[in-house]
């Protein structure tokens, strides 16, 4: 997917992009593709695969969930920023927080922001577990976002906590969606969770499957969760 394509991709869904917003995505490109060199932030270094699969595909929770009323979005292992960047790049008012475990992708997006000129963007060096349960941070955010990071279960447990009472988490997931959800059922209930949405797509042009799950935050996570560092996915609430 080249620029022009991606430009008008996103206008069929009603995400007009200025000179500025094009500016940023090509300023994102050439500065993961000179980090990349040092540190292992994606696998894909083409224009094409990079506008597709990490930029178009972050923006696609924006075709299902309004984004332009919202003030605070966590994004739990955003890794290289995605999918927050790019929804922050077409949402210039959100204000972002992403929590990463390696200090390396953090230097990378401190840097990313200088080069996209970005404002009221937080990066933290911390595993999910701790973070959430920072009374700075817990059950503050009105979206809570990953993408890829860890089965539906583990990741319930890593980012309801940090979503506040009415907010929404949002999970960006790949083809095996559905029985990761029907395994989260359990854990979604008790970290104070409801199923929202589950929406099925593909990526335009190489039609490769993905689904967002939306999970709206009903009442307050019980506070012995998250669990200690590593317990999670060692031991998921199943």
């Amino acid at each position: 997917m080249n620029p022009e394509r991606f430009t008008e991709a996103l206008r069929q869904h009603g995400i007009d992009l200025n000179e500025t917003q094009l500016e940023q995505f090509n300023r994102y490109f050439e500065t993961l593709i000179e980090w990349n060199e040092k540190i292992n932030l994606t696998s894909l270094k083409s224009r094409e695969d990079v506008y597709l699969k990490h930029f178009y595909d972050s923006i696609t929770a924006a075709f299902h969930h309004d984004f332009s009323h919202t003030a605070h979005i966590c994004d739990v292992g955003a890794g290289a920023g995605f999918p927050s960047i790019p929804l922050k790049i077409c949402f210039p008012h959100l204000r972002v927080t992403i929590v990463d475990s390696l200090k390396k992708r953090i230097n990378f997006l401190n840097q990313l922001a200088v080069q996209l000129d970005l404002e009221n963007v937080a990066f933290y060096h911390d595993r999910a577990e701790t973070f959430g349960k920072s009374e700075k941070f817990r059950e503050t955010f009105d979206i809570v976002t990953a993408r890829a990071v860890a089965r539906m279960s583990v990741l319930s447990e890593l980012c309801l906590p940090l979503t506040k009472k009415d907010g929404v988490f949002i999970a960006m997931k790949g083809a095996q969606a559905e029985a990761e959800l029907k395994g989260a059922e359990t854990a979604i209930e008790i970290l104070g969770g409801k199923m929202n949405a589950f929406h099925t797509f593909t990526l335009p042009m190489e039609e490769s499957e993905r689904s967002i799950i939306i999970i709206d935050k009903k009442r307050k996570t019980p506070k012995k969760y998250p669990r200690k560092p590593g317990l999670p996915n060692k031991d998921p609430i199943e």
